[in-house]
């Protein structure tokens, strides 16, 4: 990793956008990474679009906020819509919910959908573990930190009563990412 690396996780109120981008953050910094993290969502904060933003850098980091994202993370179709274009025109990775979001044809970026909420409501029976199963599958496609720190993160954060169907989910979309081309 080199330079600053900015991701945004993005969806509706609900979806644990907030959780998946303070698990990402905090296994950052058990890493030694200098990380900065922020989040936003809408009044009604169910169902209204929202957003966490993570920015990852060896160094010190002189702006906290992202200007253009690496990675897009889109969890629904408005929140796809919204932040799609803030996406690096080149070397831009968007990862999409295959069966919630109608990705935009001819962008310059790779785009893959991953069927994540369809995953967790038939093999986990919990369609809010849709959002561990995209940390999976981003962790497993970008090495940006280890598997190991994010599983420790959600040992740290995580109610004990939910940890084990969190682990699985990330380690579900772990598995489901190494069969991802792109």
């Amino acid at each position: 990793m080199s330079g600053v690396t900015q991701i945004r996780f993005c969806g509706f109120g609900g979806q644990g956008i907030v959780l998946v981008g303070w698990l990402l953050g905090q296994a950052g910094v058990m890493e030694g990474k200098s990380v900065s993290g922020s989040n936003t969502y809408g009044a009604q904060a169910r169902g209204s679009i929202c957003k966490s933003e993570i920015i990852f850098s060896k160094n010190p980091i002189d702006f906290p906020h992202l200007i253009t994202a690496d990675f897009l993370i889109a969890m629904s179709q408005k929140a796809y819509d919204l932040y799609y274009k803030d996406v690096k025109e080149e070397s831009g990775f968007i990862l999409y919910d295959h069966d919630l979001v109608n990705p935009k044809k001819k962008l310059n970026g790779k785009q893959l959908g991953v069927p994540a909420t369809k995953l967790a409501t038939i093999k986990l029976k919990h369609n809010q573990m849709a959002n561990l199963i995209f940390l999976g599958v981003f962790i497993q496609k970008t090495k940006m930190v280890s598997s190991k720190a994010v599983q420790k993160a959600i040992r740290l954060h995580i109610s004990e009563r939910f940890q084990t169907i969190n682990l699985k989910a990330f380690r579900m979309g772990m598995e489901w990412g190494k069969g991802l081309h792109g």
